[in-house]
Formats: C-alpha cells, structure tokens, sequence
C-alpha cells in the first residue's frame, strides 16, 4: 500500500500537466520504458546493422507524454544501452561519432515534438481563457436581459398573471413585458427576435426598452407599432426583424384592444362556451417594412376566460422522430388544463412541451397566461 501510494506522488511529476491530470500516471512510462528494452534487445542479437536509430520511436512517444528533463535523460540512457547492449564489430572513433550523431538526431526530435507539444498546450490554455471570458460575457449579457423582464406579477383586480422565458442557450431573442397603465388596466407584449443568441438578445434589449418608452409616451398602440418599427427597422438589417403582439386589457370594460405583428396568434380560452379563439396577426413583423399598416382588433371577456401568449419555440418544439408540439397540442392542454391558476397553467404548458421535446429545447421558449377573474358584480361592456 505504501509502495502504491509513492507511485501515485512520484509519477504525475515525471508526465507532463495535461497527462498527468487525464489517465494512468503509470502507462505513458510504462510504455516508453517497454519500448526502449525492445529496442536495446534487438540491438544486442542483430550485428548486422545498426539499430540504434530505431530508438527514435520511444523518444519520439515520450517527448509528447513525459516532462522535457524526463526526455531528454532518456535520450542519454538509449546511448548507453546502445553502446552497452550492441555487438557490432566496430572501430571506437566510428562508435563515439555513431553514438554523437544519434544523440544529435534524438535531441533535435525531442526538441521539435517538445516544441510542438508547448505550442499546442499554450494555444488550447489560450482557447480556453477565451472560452470561460466569454461564457463570462454571456452570463453577464444574460443578467442584463434579466432586468428587461418583469421581477413578478402585476397586482391588476380581477386578473391572474404570470409569465416565464426561458433561452435556448445563455441568451435569448424572447422578451414579455407588462405595462400598467391605471389600477384596472393593463398592456401585455410578448415579442420574438429572428435568430438565436447574442445578436438577438441585443436586438431583443433594444426592443424592449424602445416598447416600454413608446408606451409611456403614447398609448395607442397602433402608432407605439409604428414608431417601434421606424426605430427598429434603423439599427437593424432586413434579416433582423421581430414579431410582436401587444395587448391591453380593461378589467372594467372586460375587453382586450390588441394588435399583432406577425407573432403566434395567442390564444382565448372561452370558459362559457369551452371554445378556442385564435388572436391572429394583423401587420407584418416589425423591422420588416419600412410601412407598417396594422389593424386594432378586440375582444370581450367574461369571468373565467384565459389569454395564452406564446412564441414559436412553443409550438415548433420537436421530439425525436422530428415532429412538432404543434397547435393541437397546445390547445388540447390549454383546453384540458383551463380551471388552473394561471401560474399552474403557465407551468403545465412549459413542462407539456418540455416532456414532448425531451427537454432540448431548439428555440428561446416563453409563455404568458392572463386568467380573467371578474366578480360578478363587476360589470361592463362600455
């Protein structure tokens, strides 16, 4: 046990770092110190020739795995079995400029292999310091995007909200946001940037504080689509553009106003009826055209109605054999899972989807329920 334990402290330093910290620290030796007595072996019976060039092979194996003073003594110990161990008849002048010019020729192959090695070793300590500085710089990145989102649910009498975002990778292209307007109404963005990664979290940043001033500024919704796609449609290229649906919802009139910019139509679950109603897209994406034509649609709610906001990464889920989570699938589990809260719900759509995909998600995956909770003394259409 003693003897084992030597030989685990004593080895690792006879191997350079990267060996030593990935396999046996006994095998690389091992495997050098076989060869060279193969070699010395051979030497011994063949008297032919000279084989002392065959101990090339061993250095070469331990100039990649062993430390530089380990290689280069070894170089010196395969002179010594070869001038031992070899029964060739031969002049000593002709036997010390042999062994002189093999040492030459072991040495400058060490060398060569020890300076690749170094080189290769420096370049992969290198790629790896870029790596951990720029998964550094996305977890930075992604805590920023984390500051455009909602830190909780709006406190709006008679609504239930909850939301959830989840990227594909560090960062996502996703973004959903709530902007109260008064005590009892309320506008819902859900949005989704073309493309995946920082580019699109940098485009989704933009486009996210650029909703929440227009908002502020102006709460008519169709020209807030209409400066935010002049302003978009400036700092990105044609390939960048989002989809977007913004919604606001009155708990006093019981109506939604929306508009919807290419995006997932969401979803209106009617609690009376049992019914689906689809909040289709009325203008084209934003960032897309220079002219942005929209359409205000609405609809009445009653208590008990719920609004599911979504983006592709939802329905565009895939499982093994290629298929797709798909509508139908999202509106059967919307439909069969109506009487949760809205948190519940929120969750058992994600974990639904999450379950069909395997938990490989391709794309940033959001979600937003808005559960109509009137009283009924509340009233009114007006």
């Amino acid at each position: 046990m003693v003897s084992d334990l030597r030989e685990r402290v004593r080895l690792p330093s006879l191997l350079r770092k990267n060996v030593a910290s990935s396999g046996p620290a006994w095998l690389p030796l091992v495997l050098v110190l076989g060869a060279i007595g193969a070699v010395a072996y051979a030497d011994h019976f063949v008297v032919s020739l000279s084989l002392v060039y065959l101990y090339i092979l061993p250095l070469a194996v331990g100039a990649i795995f062993l430390r530089k003073e380990v290689s280069y003594s070894l170089i010196a110990i395969c002179i010594l079995l070869h001038d031992s161990y070899s029964q060739r008849p031969i002049h000593p002048a002709i036997r010390i400029l042999d062994n002189l010019s093999a040492m030459l020729c072991f040495a400058f192959v060490v060398y060569a292999i020890q300076r690749y090695m170094e080189q290769r070793e420096a370049l992969a300590k290198t790629v790896q310091q870029q790596r951990d500085d720029l998964l550094k710089d996305v977890e930075l990145a992604a805590q920023v995007q984390r500051l455009f989102l909602p830190l909780g649910a709006p406190a709006i009498a008679g609504l239930e909200i909850a939301g959830m975002m989840h990227p594909a990778r560090g960062v996502g292209g996703d973004y959903y946001g709530y902007i109260p307007i008064d005590a009892h109404s309320i506008q819902v963005v859900i949005a989704d940037v073309a493309g995946k990664g920082v580019p699109a979290a940098l485009l989704m940043s933009a486009t996210a504080a650029a909703m929440r001033l227009e908002a502020n500024l102006d709460r008519n919704m169709l020209r807030q689509v209409e400066r935010l796609n002049a302003e978009i449609g400036a700092v990105s290229d044609p390939e960048r553009y989002v989809t977007l649906l913004a919604a606001e919802i009155d708990t006093h009139k019981r109506i939604i106003h929306y508009v919807n910019c290419g995006h997932n139509p969401a979803l209106l679950f009617r609690a009376k009826s049992g019914t689906l109603t689809r909040m289709d897209s009325s203008c084209p994406p934003i960032g897309l055209s220079a002219d942005e034509i929209c359409e205000l649609a609405s609809a009445d709610l009653t208590g008990g109605d719920v609004l599911v906001f979504y983006t592709d990464g939802v329905t565009e889920a895939e499982n093994r054999l290629g298929e797709e989570f798909g509508m139908e699938r999202l509106s059967t589990t919307v439909h069969r899972s109506s009487s949760l809260s809205a948190e519940d719900l929120m969750a058992k759509i994600y974990n639904t989807v999450a379950d069909f995909c395997g938990d490989d998600f391709n794309d940033d995956v959001t979600v937003v329920v808005v559960k109509c909770n009137f009283a009924d003394s509340s009233t009114v259409n007006s």
